[in-house]
């Protein structure tokens, strides 16, 4: 019974949100509304229940003094720090209950502020450095699409830059489309989008196909291994 009750809950629940998407009418559409605020509930405890575990976690490998564990320490400080700042909403011009946990001048607005942004705009610097690297072994003109590949990235790259304006500003006006501009122009509003609207056709199709799998019973990943 313990298997047989979230698959039938699961069924149910995908079958009407399936049903209420095409047939918007009661009483599908008051079931979407409070299948939608239950998700929402389900989701607060999930993000309670994924606190507890980043705490469990950290804090065993902070007991045994693995590999790297002073990262642990600050993890969970900043941690129950950002917690305990954001539920008592200290430093909020409003007090307790006349503002936001983000309103301007809080501890928790200065903590995303000043502490958080710095630390991600510093991650994705970094990151730039291993996009060239693997960049730069991608565009290697090993085959023909890999040399398809690095002239339309080059292309693309020079025509983002002045230097493209300069390389074909000479060409008449008759010959406007073999400037860099124009065909930079075309390759990310042509191409580009072509190539995203297949990906996104894609992940769609993957979507219905899982969903499907999940509300028929087939895919039951969700309930765990036991």
């Amino acid at each position: 019974m313990k298997r047989t009750i979230p698959l039938l809950i699961t069924g149910v629940v995908g079958t009407v949100l399936v049903v209420a998407y095409f047939i918007p009418h009661p009483p599908f559409d008051s079931l979407r509304e409070d299948f939608s605020i239950f998700f929402d509930i389900i989701a607060s405890v999930a993000f309670i229940l994924g606190g507890g575990n980043l705490i469990r976690m950290h804090g065993s490998r902070i007991s045994r003094k693995e590999s790297n564990w002073p990262y642990s320490v600050v993890t969970v400080l900043g941690f129950l720090l950002t917690l305990f700042v954001g539920l008592t909403k200290l430093g909020n011009p409003n007090g307790f209950l006349g503002s936001s946990v983000t309103t301007s001048g809080s501890y928790f607005y200065a903590a995303y502020e000043y502490i958080f942004r710095p630390a991600a705009a510093t991650m994705f610097a970094l990151l730039a450095f291993y996009v060239a690297s693997a960049s730069f072994r991608a565009f290697r003109a090993k085959n023909a699409e890999a040399t398809i590949l690095l002239l339309v990235a080059f292309i693309v790259l020079i025509g983002r830059t002045f230097v493209g304006e300069l390389l074909t500003s000479w060409l008449p006006d008759s010959l406007h489309f073999l400037t860099i501009p124009y065909l930079v122009e075309k390759i990310m509003v042509v191409l580009n989008f072509a190539g995203n609207r297949a990906i996104m056709i894609g992940i769609a199709l993957g979507i219905v196909s899982t969903s499907l799998k999940v509300i028929i019973g087939i895919d039951r990943s969700y309930l765990g291994s036991g």
